[in-house]
């Protein structure tokens, strides 16, 4: 974050044009707490997931899959929260990658301003384009308070979407992809 004091100021300002009594106790250091977790929650600008790239030498040349990474977001369109799951699988090129490096790319992407379809998008992306992978996929499960709190107000739907690249777009391999999603559910 650029100017952390501006964004306070500004956090203040919202308050204020909300009706709040800024003065109040339980507001004394609102502006500061919030912008304290925007670090946290938008962390994904400062971080470089080339910097996860750790491969190591070794030959496999099946379907490696993390599945239930535990991801939260935020909504481009209306600033409200979403989270869920991802699951990553990938085949590799030329080396292993560490498996908690998925989970971290997973979170350099969703820990900023998102739609979900961008996520899987950018972790596949990410892994084709950069890792030099055979083949990727991305499926994130998502529950978004966008459409609980607001307009058309649905408690229990779940948002699904996917990226395939590279031989993941195969029927075959997309199916094995999806089963051993399935698999991580029992």
């Amino acid at each position: 974050m650029r100017d952390k004091k501006k964004c306070e100021s500004l956090v203040t300002e919202i308050l204020t044009e909300l009706g709040e009594d800024i003065t109040s106790p339980n507001l004394e250091k609102t502006p500061y707490r919030v912008v304290k977790s925007w670090d946290e929650i938008y962390s994904g600008y400062s971080v470089n997931p080339k910097d996860f790239i750790v491969t190591f030498p070794d030959a496999h040349d099946e379907m490696i899959v993390v599945a239930n990474i535990e991801m939260y977001s935020m909504c481009a369109h209306h600033m409200l929260p979403f989270f869920g799951r991802a699951h990553v699988g990938y085949i590799a090129g030329n080396g292993l990658l560490g498996v908690s490096k998925l989970a971290r790319i997973v979170d350099c992407f969703s820990k900023r301003l998102q739609i979900q379809e961008n996520i899987c998008n950018q972790v596949v992306d990410f892994l084709m384009n950069e890792v030099k992978v055979q083949g990727a996929g991305c499926l994130v499960e998502a529950e978004h308070l966008c459409m609980r709190m607001r307009g058309v107000g649905k408690q229990n739907s779940v948002v699904i979407t996917s990226a395939l690249g590279g031989c993941f777009k195969n029927q075959t391999t997309k199916s094995e992809f999806i089963s051993y999603i399935n698999l991580s559910k029992k």
